[in-house]
């Protein structure tokens, strides 16, 4: 368990699990989203390679037929190891997209509960009214909102 978690005094152990799980997905969601960006960025940068590369080599000496520009396409292998890194590229950015859904989903499905069962959580009257602390914790150091249930 996280050290900030762990010495938070208005809370049970209960509550500290959940909150480290909310930590935990979070964390999980932010670097899917990580590598999902960078596929994006890596893939654009490829396809714009492939692009620039195509035009040079290609087009410029094999513009008068469509045929002679393929067949021309076909046989180079900078052109095709290119067109190949963005193909595959793609279906990785497509896949990541995927993974960062479900784990957004994942994060905010645990975060509404925490919010919904705020009440539950923190039963006592002190606790209560200490648990204003345990949000501001939980924004500053990991940027997640326990105030409200939307994002």
């Amino acid at each position: 368990m996280d050290s900030p978690i762990q010495l938070l005094e208005h809370t049970d152990k209960a509550t500290k699990q959940m909150l480290e799980n909310v930590r935990k997905r979070k964390k999980k969601f932010d670097d899917v989203k990580m590598w999902h960006y960078l596929s994006i960025y890596i893939t654009l940068f490829f396809a714009f390679i492939f692009i620039i590369y195509f035009n040079i080599t290609i087009v410029k000496h094999y513009s008068y037929s469509f045929l002679s520009m393929l067949s021309a396409s076909l046989n180079d292998v900078v052109a095709m190891f290119l067109i190949g890194i963005s193909i595959i590229g793609f279906g990785a950015m497509n896949l990541l997209k995927q993974e960062k859904e479900k784990k957004e989903k994942e994060y905010q499905e645990l975060r509404c509960e925490i919010v919904d069962r705020s009440k539950d959580l923190w039963k006592k009257e002190e606790e209560w009214k200490n648990r204003h602390i345990v949000f501001e914790l939980m924004k500053k150091k990991y940027d997640i909102n326990l105030y409200h249930e939307k994002k």
